[in-house]
């Protein structure tokens, strides 16, 4: 009796977990016959050459345009900024977690580093627009304005740092200690080993991280709408205001746009092409990762 109730359960739960994975692909897919179902109704109005290639996005005010450029500039510009801030540092901070900082410092150390993860984007969107850009850009650059992609860039370089620090940190402690081991006893010293053994052994860790907060920083809104604000410049001054494709999805959201216009539909349109941007990241970190993944038995 026990053996039939146990393979009842077994039985129960394989069909639950295939389930839930059979819903999570056919939510996928939902999402993506949505973008791509809308997206149609908005080319057939608006060229796509003109959309992926005009360099003026206007389509609430007169006269519309609808080039994504400036949109993609500026989600690239914050994001792009971010990842130069937040890599050398979520990095260096994992090679000292993993590698140099004894039990009872990282004890302390990581859990702290980790709670920034935890500070809701919109604190991080006033501490740009309150402290950032006044306290620490103008006084370098007099010409900043008061919303700028520097400033969004930094405080989303604060957000994915935890992300790149904790994954590196991982990928780190899982390469073998005898490769330390080999490494000091041909006379390395601590800094040379954690550069040029534990960092190589782990690099698909790394890109996987790295490739991972860039999502989270495309994918930021809140903070970048409140630090970068809503102007759709197509420029690569740091300095000033831009637009990203997350924050005109929310400024559109917001509910004044007629459902079924144009100017709705460009929701859909601007989700495709955040959707096209993400899926060639996680293409291109999958290739990465596939020609750098190091196997240890």
């Amino acid at each position: 009796m026990a053996a039939i109730r146990a393979k009842t359960v077994e039985r129960v739960m394989r069909s639950l977990v295939f389930a839930c994975a059979v819903l999570s692909i056919a939510t996928t897919a939902a999402i993506i016959w949505i973008l791509v179902y809308e997206s149609a109704i908005f080319f057939r109005e608006v060229s796509p050459i003109s959309f992926f290639f005009g360099t003026r996005w206007a389509p609430l005010l007169e006269p519309r345009s609808f080039g994504v450029l400036p949109l993609v500039g500026g989600t690239f510009l914050v994001a792009g900024g971010a990842l130069l801030l937040a890599v050398p540092i979520g990095v260096g901070s994992a090679i000292y977690l993993s590698e140099h900082a004894r039990p009872g410092v990282r004890a302390w150390v990581k859990p702290v580093l980790e709670v920034l993860a935890g500070i809701p984007s919109v604190v991080y969107g006033y501490f740009a627009l309150t402290f950032v850009t006044p306290h620490l850009l103008r006084p370098l650059f007099p010409d900043v304005e008061i919303y700028n992609a520097a400033s969004a860039a930094i405080v989303v370089a604060v957000m994915i740092i935890p992300t790149i620090a904790s994954l590196c940190d991982d990928s780190f402690r899982a390469v073998p200690r005898s490769l330390r081991e080999a490494g000091h006893a041909l006379s390395a010293t601590q800094l040379e080993v954690s550069t040029r053994i534990v960092l190589p052994a782990a690099l698909s860790g790394v890109v996987a991280a790295t490739l991972l907060a860039l999502a989270r920083a495309i994918g930021e809104t809140m903070a970048v709408m409140l630090a970068a604000g809503m102007t759709s410049n197509f420029t690569l001054n740091p300095f000033r205001s831009v637009m990203t494709l997350t924050s005109y999805i929310a400024q559109v959201s917001l509910g004044d746009t007629p459902a079924g216009s144009v100017e709705y539909q460009t929701i859909f349109a601007v989700g495709m092409t955040l959707f096209l941007i993400t899926f060639a990241i996680n293409l291109v970190a999958r290739l990465v990762m596939a020609r750098f993944r190091e196997a240890y038995e």
